[in-house]
């Protein structure tokens, strides 16, 4: 099975958000894909908006581009902090990392 039928991804929005507590700031995150991640000055890993700017609020989260959803699946599941957290915009519920269901 596929990461987007695995996660209902070809019909359900995702989003994903760091909770930067967790963060170890070993940048795997924006090695898989530096299109939705960055560390910033402070070490830590970051979503980042439309525009390409750091969202730096706690528990922001930004969509995820169908086309790097298996790469940002692969950062949480690589993610030593575990703190890479992807889910359902609809429900809100968890489909990849340290809470999925």
């Amino acid at each position: 099975m596929s990461v987007q039928q695995e996660a209902g991804a070809d019909t359900e929005a995702l989003e994903v958000w760091i909770d930067q507590d967790l963060c170890t700031g070993d940048g795997i995150c924006v090695q898989y894909a530096p299109e939705v991640f960055e560390l910033d000055i402070d070490g830590l890993a970051y979503v980042k908006g439309a525009e390409d700017e750091l969202l730096q609020d706690r528990g922001a989260t930004t969509p995820v581009p169908l086309p790097l959803l298996t790469d940002v699946v692969d950062s949480a599941k690589e993610c030593p902090g575990e703190c890479i957290h992807v889910r359902r915009v609809s429900d809100r519920a968890e489909v990849y990392g340290p809470n999925a269901e």
